[in-house]
């Protein structure tokens, strides 16, 4: 039987995150994306201008007719939220549809490149850090991992050694692990420039038994929608039944891939990126 994977995000026009990420990633892995949209907006928001509909309000709808159909679901996928509230009605929906065998990935959005997020403040940092603890993965970038464990984002910055870098990462990634018991991949890992130059980009594995960290030469190109699009390949993979290693190699394939062709074709960052010819190496 098809697996089936409750998304909770915005859905945003266009800007290729969020939702329009997600679904179409789990349906070429074979599994059914049941979307709850939080937020429907025009474009997302690092687009100049958009129109925003809020759907807290909305959000137990859901839940009570869900639970009309006697739903069920093999995964919970959570991403952006707007606020507190949100994630009261998504501890809401976990208490009724979080069973024992189902996998949650929690996606805790809330900033990057060292910079927060207007709407997040301490009280709901609080609710991602209750939320994370629910979670089987959490996907944090490297801001958010900051933000989860109180780790300095200048103080990782100011490393002269890919090697430091890496270490303090994984520090704090063991330490996310145990806090929350989920297993923890940090997106965007990407150390100070070194002595040559280069400029890497990469991931981090962590979970009880062990760490794993893949470093690539980065092209200095950054789109929306990439995180989106890499948490769902590691969903996809879980319901798959794949090593969560291999799911995070597959996810930096695809992503290199979409990645190169958007920067040749000179897409504007908001735009997100022209992954959708790249989807058949998910299958």
């Amino acid at each position: 039987m098809m697996k089936k994977v409750a998304v909770i995000q915005d859905m945003s026009s266009f800007g290729k995150c969020s939702l329009t990420a997600a679904m179409p990633v789990l349906s070429v892995m074979g599994v059914q994306a049941v979307p709850l949209p939080t937020a429907i907006l025009t474009a997302q928001t690092g687009y100049p201008s958009f129109y925003c509909e809020d759907l807290t309000s909305k959000m137990d709808y859901f839940v009570d007719e869900w639970s009309k159909l006697g739903a069920t679901f093999d995964g919970i996928h959570t991403g952006f939220v707007t606020g507190k509230e949100q994630i009261d009605n998504i501890f809401r929906f976990l208490n009724v549809f979080h069973a024992s065998e189902t996998k949650l990935l929690v996606d805790p959005v809330m900033g990057d490149l060292g910079e927060v997020y207007k709407m997040y403040t301490g009280e709901l940092l609080d609710r991602m850090k209750a939320l994370a603890k629910c979670a089987d993965i959490i996907t944090p970038n490297v801001t958010e991992c900051c933000l989860l464990t109180g780790l300095s984002y200048e103080k990782l910055q100011s490393y002269q050694a890919d090697a430091d870098y890496l270490q303090t990462l994984e520090e704090a990634g063991k330490q996310l692990q145990q806090t929350t018991g989920a297993n923890v991949i940090i997106t965007g890992l990407n150390p100070p420039p070194a002595v040559t130059n280069k400029r890497y980009v990469g991931n981090m594995y962590v979970d009880a038994e062990r760490s794993f960290s893949s470093i690539r030469e980065y092209n200095g190109e950054s789109y929306s929608g990439t995180g989106d699009l890499f948490a769902s390949v590691i969903m996809g993979g879980m319901m798959r039944g794949q090593d969560l290693v291999e799911s995070m190699k597959l996810a930096e394939t695809f992503l290199a891939a979409s990645i190169e062709a958007t920067s040749k074709e000179q897409i504007p960052r908001e735009a997100g990126v022209n992954f959708e010819k790249f989807l058949r190496m998910l299958f």
